[in-house]
């Protein structure tokens, strides 16, 4: 059935019968939208954090002291006064 003759035959039925099936429409959509959309953002996420290990990688493959700043943790940043 193509999408112009659904939305004949919707337009013939009464208003709630057509809002009971926008909402039943809705919330199939909503049911595919977090089937599908988690492991996009899953997958998303998994690529940001690949792409920032390889941005790094030099800095832990040239071998240099990586804890060079850990000297400062314990001096108070903010400002005085």
């Amino acid at each position: 059935m193509t999408q112009t003759r659904i939305l004949e035959q919707i337009g013939q039925l009464p208003i709630q019968e057509r809002l009971d099936i926008i909402e039943g429409a809705l919330r199939l959509i909503r049911q595919d939208l977090r089937r599908t959309g988690k492991p996009q953002r899953k997958q998303a996420r998994k690529a940001q954090l690949a792409a920032a290990a390889r941005a790094l990688l030099p800095d832990y493959a040239a071998g240099g002291d990586l804890t060079a700043f850990t000297a400062l943790d314990r001096e108070d940043f903010h400002a005085e006064g």
